[in-house]
């Protein structure tokens, strides 16, 4: 495997279907347990295509027999990748779903299927080898991302590495309403609840580190920045290197309150999808950014492709 050289991240090339694919590579001899060694033999064997085979976050490879290269990000930006064109250069999108083009769903609604097709992504997500929680406001989206954690932890390869009990992780101001209701979802669900606490001061004295590490002004991206980075800080000190959010629900499902005024179905779905496309640049940004920023990967498995496409069709 000499010809090619793999230029990874540390923190954000995770490949958490690594395992499944190294079984179908039959043939193929394996030096190190790693996930990121799969992506060398899966382009040995299937040359770019192998791009949509992964479920991970980003990857550039370099194949020295011709220096030519592939730079290829998951399919929704949870980890933006910043590109630049040379006279030469090209951009190939790898990820087409229906939903892309934004066309009405055809498969009828069936509550039963679509939790058990999101309770993959989750269970993928488990498959870690450093601590890890659960990013916990009380809300309907991270609520279902921690009792889904909860309920397969114990049977996980991870709870043998870190224990049964899930962590949980909320902050905000002093008597902010989702403290509360992250504190009664953990306490139903069981888990090692830990609670954080900042001042208006102490969020106006982060602002300036909070723009650098997110590299934008919008308003509304720096507010949700803020205490997410304020956590992160805490978080790492406490040794957890990985959490679990409720990223990319309300883009989905329309959780946002300008959906209720949507005319009809098509213009409902066309939103959701517009949403989703612009995830990297608002949200997922936020995201990753406030929590690389102290080393803190962020994993969000409603932002699965595969639990998208299911959605989407």
């Amino acid at each position: 495997m000499g010809i090619v050289t793999l230029l990874i991240s540390e923190d954000k090339t995770v490949i958490v279907t690594f395992e499944t694919l190294r079984e179908t590579l039959k043939g193929h001899q394996f030096r190190t347990g790693s996930d990121c060694e799969v992506i060398a033999h899966l382009y040995e064997e299937h040359e770019e295509e192998f791009v949509d085979m992964l479920d991970g976050i980003f990857l550039v490879l370099l194949d020295t027999r011709d220096n030519t290269f592939i730079a290829a990000r998951d399919a929704i930006g949870i980890t933006p990748l910043y590109m630049g064109w040379g006279l030469d250069g090209g951009l190939r999108r790898w990820y087409n779903p229906q939903w892309f083009l934004e066309k009405i769903p055809s498969t009828p609604y069936d509550p039963i299927v679509l939790l058990q097709a999101f309770e993959n992504p989750v269970l993928k997500r488990l498959m870690t080898d450093v601590p890890f929680s659960v990013l916990l406001s009380g809300g309907l989206d991270s609520s279902l991302v921690a009792a889904v954690a909860c309920r397969y932890l114990a049977k996980s390869e991870a709870a043998r590495q870190w224990g049964s009990q899930l962590h949980t992780f909320c902050v905000g101001l002093e008597g902010y309403p989702d403290l509360k209701a992250a504190r009664e979802v953990a306490d139903y669900l069981g888990t090692h609840h830990h609670e954080f606490h900042f001042t208006v001061q102490e969020g106006i004295d982060a602002l300036e580190e909070v723009i650098y590490h997110i590299e934008t002004y919008d308003v509304t991206t720096v507010r949700a920045s803020t205490p997410m980075f304020l956590m992160s800080r805490k978080i790492k000190s406490l040794g957890v290197k990985m959490v679990l959010s409720g990223e990319g629900s309300d883009e989905i499902f329309g959780g946002y309150l300008n959906f209720h005024k949507a005319p009809n179905k098509e213009e409902f779905h066309q939103e959701t999808c517009q949403r989703i496309k612009g995830l990297h640049l608002y949200d997922c940004l936020r995201a990753s950014k406030s929590t690389s920023a102290w080393g803190v990967e962020a994993r969000a498995p409603f932002l699965d492709k595969e639990y998208i496409d299911c959605y989407g069709h």
